[in-house]
């Protein structure tokens, strides 16, 4: 291997990938700050002399409410409005294709429904408290009882059957 301190790759390796970098170092100048879109997701090139491109993503802000622990029982458990709740963790991909889905719901069923977010690994206590094994879930309660729930990534017509049951139930 070549200079191990500098090389990823045996210096063998380097002539059968000829388009990469062997002396490659990541370094925090690589990073940038996004730019901001109307699907939600910004892509913005990093320029290295590498012909290694990073790009970085940034999600713009939610239409859906953070609600913490702190926050719970007056958001959701003593809410005249029927909630949803998002159950997501920021390493989780399909949490992100969800979350998307849920801000389109917010903005559709607003005044209808009080939508929020809650970081299941922030919250450990609301979690096991309804028994959140796996992310993303979504959680509808009406009356401070817990009434649906759609598990994993679904198409945003589950999310919108689930809602009406809970709009069209009379307890």
């Amino acid at each position: 291997m070549a200079n191990s301190s500098s090389s990823v790759l045996p210096s063998s390796s380097s002539s059968s990938y000829p388009h990469l970098n062997t002396q490659f170092a990541l370094r925090s100048s690589l990073f940038a700050s996004p730019l901001h879109n109307n699907n939600g997701f910004s892509f913005r090139p990093i320029k290295t002399k590498s012909p290694v491109r990073v790009l970085s993503m940034q999600q713009r802000p939610s239409k859906a409410t953070v609600v913490t622990g702190q926050s719970w029982n007056t958001s959701v458990l003593e809410s005249k409005t029927p909630v949803l709740v998002e159950f997501y963790a920021s390493w989780c991909g399909p949490c992100q294709m969800v979350h998307r889905v849920i801000d389109e719901i917010a903005a559709e069923y607003a005044g209808k429904v009080n939508c929020y977010v809650l970081n299941a690994d922030k919250d450990p206590r609301i979690t096991e408290e309804y028994d959140i094994k796996a992310v993303p879930i979504v959680v509808l309660f009406k009356n401070g009882e817990k009434c649906e729930s759609v598990v994993g990534t679904m198409p945003k017509e589950f999310y919108v059957a689930a809602i009406e049951r809970v709009l069209s139930s009379s307890s």
